[in-house]
């Protein structure tokens, strides 16, 4: 898709917001389903399920990325699509557009080993790299954009609702809220 079109494709959707604020809500869905071992499927819309485990230390058979790969994969990504998107209704004619991740995790707090120590990501640190001929103070205008809009980034940084069920043979036996700000 070319960036004419992806400009096209973004404005069309912000010119259907203005025109009815109600159609900004949207949802996401994902189903995920356990194979067997450490090793699950992820399922979103119609495309072939992602092979979801864990590397041989942590029981896996390294069939695929893990978890807290995959949202650093998420938040990646998520950036190269606001700078294309960003980029294409700002003007600004992106070459390349690259971001690498790398997280620390102890895995003392995975385990339950040590109560103190958090079972997620303790720090994440990205290095975006474009490829632009376009002016410093026009890319770096995009940057901040960018930075300020990326929803990954956004639902990482600021405190979100979470809220679910575990059912057992169908029938609900936990209720789980949490991070609800009281």
């Amino acid at each position: 898709m070319a960036q004419t079109d992806v400009k096209a494709a973004v404005m069309k959707t912000i010119s259907a917001i203005q025109a009815n604020p109600k159609a900004s809500k949207v949802f996401f869905k994902a189903d995920t389903e356990w194979v067997e071992d450490v090793r699950c499927l992820g399922k979103v819309r119609d495309f072939t399920p992602l092979i979801i485990d864990e590397p041989p230390e942590l029981g896996g058979q390294n069939a695929g990325p893990h978890p807290v790969e995959l949202l650093l994969v998420a938040l990646g990504t998520c950036q190269e699509i606001m700078y294309s998107a960003y980029a294409s209704v700002m003007g600004i004619k992106l070459d390349s557009v690259q971001v690498s991740l790398k997280g620390d995790i102890d895995l003392k707090g995975l385990f339950g080993l040590d109560e103190n120590v958090p079972a997620g990501y303790t720090h994440i640190k990205f290095e975006a790299n474009l490829v632009s001929d376009a002016d410093d103070e026009a890319l770096k205008s995009l940057i901040e954009t960018v930075e300020s809009h990326c929803p990954v980034m956004d639902s990482l940084l600021r405190e979100i609702s979470i809220s679910g069920t575990a059912k057992v043979n169908g029938k609900e036996l936990y209720r789980s809220e949490v991070g609800i700000a009281v």
